[in-house]
């Protein structure tokens, strides 16, 4: 995580479904939790034509909002800064435990999971919730540019939400209202305790859905 850039999912994945094309699999779907849900959008972006029949986005996060909101605006801008000045350096593969102590981030990783104009960027909601502007790009331009079968799933008590889970999915429905969202009562972002449920409601829409 501390080098990733997340459009290196599109190679990841692709090299997944060869693999398992050759074991003698013939029907795809893909399901990501968290940066998981970001990395379907991202993939679905740049290659739209792929072996997937359908999505499950799992507590998609906007963490670029959420390192906004932690930081705060001024060092949050300062650090981006920061971090870019980097790439161009020696250091760009370094961590950067002196700008983020309780972050293990080389300025490759930081730059790309808080730039508000990167493909990290999937979900920012801090930005529609708060009415704050970040991007300099159409938001959500990932989330809308899927167009096959989507369930997407949130904990209600999800940590990562700033207590907004039904604004959220509401959120999403407006840009995208075809797709299936399910709400698990008293899940955190990472369903403990709810995994069974969670497993149900991803079974029963993949049998269901058409």
């Amino acid at each position: 995580m501390a080098h990733e850039k997340i459009k290196d999912c599109v190679p990841d994945i692709d090299g997944a479904v060869a693999y398992l094309k050759k074991l003698g699999y013939r029907q795809f779907y893909l399901a990501g939790a968290s940066t998981g849900a970001n990395k379907i959008c991202v993939y679905n972006f740049y290659k739209p034509r792929n072996d997937f029949k359908k999505y499950i986005l799992i507590c998609g996060a906007d963490d670029t909002g959420i390192y906004y909101d932690q930081l705060g605006k001024t060092k949050f801008w300062r650090l981006l800064a920061e971090a870019k000045k980097r790439l161009k350096t020696k250091h760009r593969a370094e961590t950067m435990p002196e700008l983020l102590p309780e972050h293990l981030f080389s300025p490759v990783g930081f730059y790309d999971i808080a730039n508000p104009d990167g493909d990290y960027n999937t979900f920012p909601f801090l930005e529609s919730l708060r009415q704050i502007k970040l991007t300099t790009k159409k938001p959500f331009r990932y989330f809308k540019s899927i167009k096959k079968p989507t369930l997407a799933v949130y904990g209600d008590r999800d940590e990562h939400c700033w207590n907004s889970v039904p604004q959220l999915v509401e959120i999403l429905k407006s840009h995208q209202p075809r797709f299936a969202y399910r709400i698990i009562k008293n899940a955190d972002h990472g369903f403990k305790n709810h995994e069974a449920e969670l497993a149900n409601v991803m079974t029963n829409w993949l049998e269901t859905e058409k």
